[in-house]
């Protein structure tokens, strides 16, 4: 099986049964809360160990998060546990979040600047993108002082790279590519 359909499957799986019992909203902050915790170093060693017995790690697990979290999800991360699979529990938090978005007609939108921006432009750009998409936005901001100016702009399979750095780097291309002839 492509490891890229096990994640697509168990978070499908996950959203089915959310939406069928009407808990979306609950098991959506429930996998923020494990997209959050799996950046941990900690957490990121235990998930890919083959040396940890599953019994151990689904201790572990319900340990860190049972008293946080739907019993839905915690069954999720038991199966998961169960079928060797843990190692993707970071992927199906991250589909699962974007499936329950496009569910929500909500579109995740990522900005990347070089400096914070200002709640003006923040929201010229979330309403701009609203109106040519059609869909509610959700903008998630990131500064990376690397791009020296500009913006970069992600917006479903849309991408805009309006950054210096970009720039910069397409006139060195240039002018290396002249100075060659």
């Amino acid at each position: 099986m492509n490891e890229g359909k096990i994640p697509v499957r168990y978070a499908k799986a996950l959203f089915e049964s959310a939406v069928n019992k009407n808990l979306i909203s609950n098991i959506y902050e429930d996998m923020q809360l494990i997209g959050e915790t799996c950046k941990q170093e900690e957490v990121r060693e235990l998930l890919r160990s083959p040396i940890i017995p599953a019994s151990e790690k689904k201790k572990i697990f319900h340990n860190l998060l049972a008293n946080k979290i739907n019993p839905l999800t915690l069954s999720l991360i038991d199966l998961m546990i169960k079928n060797g699979r843990e190692s993707f529990l970071p992927s199906v938090a991250r589909i699962f979040s974007a499936n329950t978005l496009r569910y929500q007609g909500i579109t995740e939108t990522n900005l990347i600047t070089a400096v914070p921006v200002s709640e003006r432009v923040r929201k010229q750009i979330t309403d701009y993108i609203s109106e040519k998409f059609k869909t509610k936005v959700s903008l998630k901001e990131n500064v990376d002082p690397e791009i020296i100016g500009g913006f970069i702009l992600k917006v479903d399979d849309y991408f805009i790279d309006a950054s210096i750095k970009t720039r910069l780097r397409k006139i060195k291309k240039s002018l290396i590519g002249n100075a060659q002839q």
